[in-house]
This record gives C-alpha cells, structure tokens and sequence, in this order.
C-alpha cells in the first residue's frame, strides 16, 4: 500500500509539473497520457495551482478571462509590484514603466476640426524639439489646407512620418499614442493596433471627453510624466470578434494585401467556402436590423448553449456587445447599467426588444460568445465594431466573441 501511494504521488507531481495556464503560456500542457483540458480552480490566484485541485476542478473554459497582456508597443510595460501575492496585479498599483526610453510617438488628430490645428502643431514642435522624438501622423492630416498653407509649419512638416490607415503597418513602430480630440479618436487610435497596443495618452478637445482625461492647458509637464514613466495606467480589456461568412461565390479583393487595420481581413478558414475577418473592439459590437422593416431575430449563445433570442421592433433594434469600456457609450444609452473597466466582464444589451423579459446580462469575461441570424428571421443583420466597417451578416454567417488579451492602456479618467 505504501508503494502504491508513493507512485501515486510521483505521478501526481509529474502531471502538475507540466501544468501550463493558457492565457500565459498557450493552450494547457498536461503531459503525454493526460488530455485533460481546462484551468484549475486557484490559476485567478495564485501562479501555482495546488496540486489537490489539479485534478479535482476543471473546466472548459475559464470564468475570469485571458490574463492581460502587460506589455504595450516595442517598449512599454506594466510596472511589476514584488510584494503582490496575487496572480493578477492589483489594479490601483498599475503603473507604466518602460524597457527603453520612447522615441517614437502617434499623433491622432480629429480630422476637419480647425479649433484642433494650433494644439496639434504645438504639440509636435515640442515632441520634436523639445524631446526628440519621431513624429508619426495620418497622410490625410497633412492634406489639411490650414497646413499646407502654413509656411512657418514648414520645416516641422517635412519631419513627420505618415501613414494610411489598412495599407501601412505601424504596429512595431510606435512607442505611444497622443490623441488630440474626443473619445472617437482613442476609439480610432485602438483600431490600429489589432495586436499589442502602445500606452494611448488621450486629451480632450472634443465634444465627448469620457475616455480623455487631459486637459491641454498643461501638456509639455503632462506629456514629460509619460515619457519619464510616471503615470498610472488602466488596462481597458478589448473583444476579440472573428466572424465567419459564407463566400457566396463572390471573390474578395485585399488592398496591398493588407485590409483592416493591418490585419489579413479576408483569409480563409480551414473549412472551404468561409470567409473570416477578425477585429479586436475598445467599445462594442452592435448587431441590428439594418434598413429592414422586419422584426429582427437574433441567436445568442453563450460556450455553445442558446441563451436568448433578440427580438425587435424598431429601426435599431437588435443587440449589443460591449465591454466594461463599451458600457459607458451605446449600452447605457440603450438602458444598461455602467461597469468599471478593471471588472472582467463582457454585457449583453437588447436594443428595443419585443419583449418584456429580456433585460442587460453581465457574463464573465472568460466565456464565448455566438451571435448569428435565427432560421426563422425573414431579413438579414447588420454588424458594426465600436461604429465602424459595418457589414451585412446573411443566413449561414455567424460572429463569434470573447475578451481578448490585448487591453488598450489608458491613464486613469480624472472626471
């Protein structure tokens, strides 16, 4: 009986040895013999899981989500606390550090807004001159007759590095992002990053200032804090939306080979005849009626088990998906309640629904997602990723979602 506990034991601390946790490491390793899927019990609070539970608890999926990805960009990170006794850092002790010193910076600008030119060329002269950076800015910014026509901008102009937006690939290049207008320009900012996203340094100079927590009155001491390194930062979690379309006998053209941020949009899945596009969404993914005068009639399911289906009666009507971020915008004008972003959670909002016992759900962060038109719908749906590249979703087409893990780091709102 002694040899057989022994063994046991041996056997027991072999498997746990090779226990990987997926959202670090890939999907989970447990050692040839073992094909046991799904995550311990104590992964969400400690690095080792105990070698007790191991066994006894698992599941499919985890309910809190991948764990963030703490590097932003080339250089930035996340400031490591060594006295921390949890597997995921404490939000409020979330600072931002860097590897190397930032040299290169993205400035998003509101287009066709001239109250914005003269913060915009402040700005740049002073990350030029002042810090040395390289200046990164959207080609069509430049085609703004107000600069063209300046000539003292001149010789600041000839210095910026452009770009286009889906042709050109700045996703290794920039160190940190200063946006310069309203909560539409961080939205536009996260777009561009469809993987790891530098820390994004927002002011507000537009007309919705929720997500944009700087005034520009004091920029050069604000934007020298970020650059030093100190500054706080909040991890604004984003939906990892992949959606499946039948082709349809249609053929896809690809600019440059390259579409959607950066992304190869119209790749093919493994199965023939699909299409699959993926995008990583700050706000929401709305799902709506489109033109139609129809009801709309939606299938959402939740780890493959139908949960609901959306039924509306107006001309937006149909579902929103939002993220902790997404439940200030859309969904709380769409009557949902307002999650802070540090809470791992994705929400589940009706918009018009026909019916009385369909109100907002919270899931946790770690489930999946499907939402596909019902067999029974008479019409076709539209969808939409935090309001833009809206697109048609036929019988047969299905999006699926789930928390990604590369968060948008923001500093914290000071409203």
């Amino acid at each position: 009986m002694e040899q057989e506990k022994v063994n046991e034991s041996k056997e027991l601390s072999a498997d746990a040895a090779s226990y990987c946790c997926s959202a670090c490491h890939g999907d989970e390793d447990w050692g040839p013999g073992h094909p046991i899927r799904g995550r311990a019990k104590s992964r969400s609070l400690s690095a080792s899981p105990a070698l007790a539970s191991t066994r006894e608890f698992r599941r499919t999926r985890s309910l809190h989500g991948p764990c963030p990805v703490t590097t932003f960009g080339p250089k930035a990170c996340v400031l490591q606390n060594p006295q921390t006794i949890m597997h995921i850092q404490d939000p409020a002790s979330q600072r931002l550090t860097w590897n190397k010193p930032p040299k290169s910076v993205l400035v998003i600008k509101k287009i066709r807004d001239a109250s914005l030119l003269q913060p915009f060329k402040e700005l740049c002269v002073h990350l030029m001159e002042e810090n040395n950076m390289v200046v990164y800015v959207e080609k069509k910014v430049l085609e703004d007759p107000a600069i063209v026509n300046d000539d003292r901008f001149g010789p600041v102009k000839r210095r910026f590095c452009t770009f286009r937006e889906d042709y050109d690939d700045i996703s290794n290049q920039i160190d940190f992002i200063i946006c310069l207008g309203g909560d539409g320009t961080l939205l536009y900012a996260s777009s561009l990053f469809q993987g790891s996203v530098p820390p994004v340094m927002a002011f507000h100079l537009g007309s919705l200032g929720f997500l944009t927590p700087f005034g520009f009155e004091s920029f050069q001491s604000q934007v020298s804090q970020v650059i030093q390194g100190n500054a706080a930062v909040v991890l604004r979690s984003r939906l990892k939306v992949r959606v499946v379309k039948e082709l349809r006998g249609k053929k896809v053209a690809i600019p440059n080979g390259i579409s959607e941020n950066g992304v190869l949009a119209a790749a093919l899945d493994a199965e023939v005849g699909k299409q699959v596009m993926q995008y990583q969404v700050l706000n929401e993914v709305v799902i709506d009626r489109g033109p139609s005068s129809y009801l709309s009639n939606v299938d959402v399911y939740l780890d493959g088990h139908l949960i609901t289906t959306v039924q509306g009666d107006a001309c937006p009507s149909g579902v929103i998906v939002s993220t902790p971020t997404g439940s200030t915008a859309y969904a709380a004008a769409a009557g949902a309640s307002m999650i802070h972003p540090n809470v791992p959670a994705i929400m589940i909002t009706p918009i018009c629904p026909h019916s009385l016992s369909f109100r907002p759900i919270v899931v946790p962060a770690g489930v999946e997602l499907k939402i596909m038109l019902s067999p029974e719908a008479r019409n076709t749906a539209w969808v939409s990723f935090d309001g833009r590249k809206r697109q048609e979703i036929r019988h047969g087409d299905r999006a699926r979602l789930e928390s990604g893990k590369a968060p948008t780091p923001t500093p914290p709102n000071t409203h």
